[in-house]
């Protein structure tokens, strides 16, 4: 068996750290151009979506390096057509940087404030993301009307959506929303798998990811740069449509359903917005009714 020498040891970790050193430079580099593309470039569009994209899969590319990330991606490419939206489970912050490094996407995403919502407002803008703020009810109107548009013109990026608009824990599918279902178009289902056992990417309790108690994302980067790695896999499942007489629910319910299932998920029926919203009085209200109506029948059986 090979043993490792004292001078060795050091020189692997100084290799490591400058190796690591050059990744950074590289992706400081890489938002700096994407910052610098995307306002001297505004005379010419298709030239500056033509850059632009290859830096944000760069920038994607640079940021996976850094967390010596491993990631196999099974299944087609994604391809820019009209009339279809990718779909996927949620589990960290970095799920779309995973994603983007192999494809291009545009992505529906809360509005962020600080050096998120500068690089929002630039890299992430040119890519054609859809912000919206949840505590603003006229958004979702507009959103819905941003998301026909996008998915109607063939030389926008692929649309990826996160239908259930939170952060779960590896473990667990929640409620999937149905406004991506309900497009008319044909929805592409995206399956995202973290080996926790090989990986420090989040501390989960019960159904919802303790990450986004992590108020700080600088500190939710620091987590993965002290994880030895991030390893991944990641399933494009064959694209599906409403079926005859299907609802747009039951359709998010069989797309969660095949998600689930790759992905080794255990369904839950909990709506993850309750994470930033209580339920009104009246509908917890009508829950009360419907329960203390059970439990009297229940009783009268007796």
């Amino acid at each position: 068996m090979t043993s490792v020498t004292n001078w060795e040891a050091p020189c692997l970790g100084i290799a490591l750290a400058q190796g690591l050193a050059r990744l950074g430079s590289g992706l400081a580099l890489a938002v700096r151009a994407s910052v610098l593309v995307h306002f001297l470039l505004k005379w010419n569009d298709q030239l500056r979506k033509k850059l632009e994209r290859c830096l944000a899969k760069l920038t994607s590319s640079l940021f996976v390096a850094l967390w010596t990330g491993v990631i196999k991606y099974h299944g087609p490419r994604p391809s820019m057509r009209p009339k279809q939206v990718f779909v996927a489970n949620h589990i960290s912050m970095i799920d779309f940087i995973i994603l983007n490094q192999m494809t291009t996407f545009a992505v529906i995403m809360q509005k962020r404030t600080g050096w998120v919502g500068l690089l929002q407002s630039t890299i992430m803008e040119s890519l054609g993301c859809i912000w919206f703020d949840r505590s603003e009810a006229k958004d979702h109107e507009i959103v819905a009307r941003k998301l026909r548009d996008h998915v109607n013109r063939a030389d926008n990026n692929p649309l990826l959506i996160f239908p259930e608009g939170t952060c779960v824990n590896n473990q667990y599918s929640v409620m999937f929303k149905k406004g991506a279902f309900e497009l008319g178009c044909t929805v592409c289902p995206i399956a995202i798998k973290y080996y926790m056992a090989k990986c420090k990417i989040l501390l989960s309790n019960g159904y919802i990811a303790q990450e986004e108690t992590i108020k700080s994302t600088a500190k939710k980067l620091d987590i993965l740069m002290m994880s030895w790695t991030v390893v991944c896999d990641v399933w494009f499942l064959k694209p599906q449509n409403i079926n005859p007489g299907e609802t747009p629910i039951e359709f998010a319910e069989r797309v969660r359903d095949m998600i689930s299932v790759q992905a080794g998920f255990k369904m839950v029926p909990q709506d993850g917005y309750l994470k930033y919203s209580r339920p009104s009085p009246k509908h917890r209200e009508r829950k009360q009714q419907s329960f203390a109506e059970l439990m009297l029948r229940h009783l009268e059986e007796k």
